[in-house]
């Protein structure tokens, strides 16, 4: 009877799964289209007339897109949390020291990368808050990671994933990891060739019957009775129930009632929670610009076969003309032999592919001062550093997406931590000489704080750029320097101001001499 109920309770969340991965049909094929014409592949679904014609590639897009990740990269969040009352100030600072721990812990710089990659060649990226319980050597801590947007299935019907039925993560794993990880249920797992995905580059193509297909599946109920929210984790595979957290945690198994993934959409969609990227906006530019190169090359090949045209009543043999080696063919009329050279294509033609091109790249926000590329001359810092501030407009407005959600995902982490952090860990931090106890003291704060029932309301999380572009700095430091020079602020107030790398390292020399100097000197 159990058995009977677990198969039923099963083929439930296949069927929902199965609904939301045939509605995902059309999204899979574009996530394959946007990254086949990302690396330069888009003549792929162009039907070949001529096995001998060019078929080139300028890759304006793929350029435009790292471009602007290089600019993103500029913006790499990180949190600070602050209180608006300054009995939490030191709280808050102990706060900010474990995140900063976690996303060191989870080398979250490689994960937003990732993420970067996802927001502009697929339109939206999707990062997952969890915890992770075997981290700093048992101890556990949570983590922000990057999820594959072609891993992931979120309600098609609502356009806010909170608001969702369900969210699907899934994955292939061979029988022989569910023999090591489900020992119990391993043979009992069905194939599912049925769920047979497409190859993602076109090069690699494996075998997906040797294979079973591990679904995560997160639900989010409401409780009409506690007035919340409970979210619960399963994990499926072969037509099996293999976890359930409802077991374990059926208050919930994070506390916080949300689904653990934060969705951050390029272009958004209406009545959805995915968006467009660069190249479902550039695609036709790049196809156009790379056709007329295209013809252009034809044109080039043309002219350079130029054809020789020989009637019957010339009299000259074509065999003998073709040999060049020659210096007397005979003949009998040379009105007969015509040299017949192919039209050049117009000259408009040449700068129309290049305006083509140049609109891509001032359109996405990749233009060149955005490069740092000047044409008129501009050597100083501070104009070099104004012209790519004005010139990254679009780099900014998806960084400030980004750190929304950053920020959205801090939140769910701060929650996790003080939900699951069971012991005392040690955050790495500056020891002022001065006070060495004061450091120690804020790392086992930090565990007690997380293990309060109830956080302080003042407490709020705010993002920052973890370091500044080296125009920016130098424009900045250089101003510093000036106030300094002429008074304004005094050299200690310019040491606070300015930005270089190994700040703190010096501030610690500098306070550590001040303290071996005799009293009154």
């Amino acid at each position: 009877m159990k058995e009977t109920k677990a198969t039923q309770a099963a083929a439930e969340f296949y069927e929902l799964f199965n609904e939301f991965y045939e509605a995902y049909a059309g999204e899979r094929a574009r996530i394959n289209k946007c990254e086949t014409i990302y690396r330069g592949d888009h003549w792929f679904d162009v039907p070949i007339t001529d096995p001998n014609e060019p078929r080139p590639v300028t890759p304006v897009i793929h350029s435009a897109i790292e471009n602007v990740r290089a600019d993103l990269d500029e913006f790499i969040p990180e949190a600070v949390i602050t209180a608006d009352s300054n009995a939490y100030t030191e709280l808050a600072e102990t706060l900010t020291r474990v995140i900063k721990e976690n996303h060191l812990n989870c080398a979250y710089d490689e994960e937003y990368r990732a993420l970067t990659h996802d927001l502009l060649v697929c339109g939206y990226g999707v990062q997952e808050i969890g915890y992770d319980p075997s981290a700093e050597g048992g101890m556990g801590s949570a983590y922000i990671r990057h999820v594959d947007v072609s891993t992931i299935l979120f309600d098609p019907l609502v356009s806010d994933v909170q608001d969702g039925r369900a969210v699907f993560k899934f994955t292939r794993r061979t029988r022989d990891w569910f023999r090591d990880h489900y020992p119990d249920d391993a043979e009992e797992l069905n194939d599912d060739g049925v769920f047979m995905d497409v190859d993602k580059d076109g090069l690699l193509t494996p075998r997906y019957d040797k294979s079973i297909m591990l679904i995560e599946c997160w639900q989010r109920k409401f409780d009409s009775k506690k007035q919340k929210y409970a979210v619960h984790m399963l994990k499926l595979a072969g037509g099996k129930i293999l976890e359930d957290s409802r077991k374990s945690f059926p208050e919930g198994l994070y506390a916080h009632g949300k689904y653990p993934f934060v969705v951050t959409a390029l272009f958004p969609r209406k009545g959805s929670s995915l968006g467009y990227g660069f190249i479902d906006m550039y695609e036709t530019s790049q196809r156009y610009s790379d056709k007329l190169d295209q013809m252009v090359m034809k044109n080039a090949l043309l002219s350079s076969h130029n054809k020789l045209l020989v009637t019957s009543a010339s009299g000259f043999d074509v065999d003998d003309l073709r040999d060049w080696s020659k210096e007397v063919h005979k003949g009998d009329n040379l009105n007969g032999v015509t040299w017949f050279q192919t039209a050049p294509l117009p000259a408009y033609l040449i700068s129309y592919i290049a305006d083509m091109r140049d609109l891509i790249k001032e359109e996405s926000g990749s233009n060149d001062w955005s490069r740092g590329m000047t044409n008129y001359g501009v050597t100083s810092g501070t104009a070099i550093a104004a012209l790519q501030e004005k010139s990254s407009k679009r780099a900014r407005m998806a960084a400030k997406s980004l750190h929304s959600a950053f920020r959205q995902a801090v939140e769910q982490e701060l929650e996790l931590e003080r939900q699951f952090a069971l012991g005392l860990r040690c955050i790495k931090t500056y020891i002022d000489r001065s006070d060495p106890e004061g450091a120690a003291r804020a790392d086992i704060a930090a565990r007690e704080v997380m293990n309060m029932e109830d956080m302080p309301i003042s407490i709020r999380v705010t993002v920052k750029v973890q370091k500044e572009s080296g125009f920016s700095a130098i424009a900045h430091n250089d101003t510093v320097f000036r106030l300094v020079e002429t008074g304004m602020i005094t050299p200690d107030v310019g040491l606070e101001m300015i930005v270089f790398e190994g700040k703190e390292q010096a501030k610690a020399l500098m306070r550590d001499a001040q303290s071996r100097l005799p009293a009154g000197a």
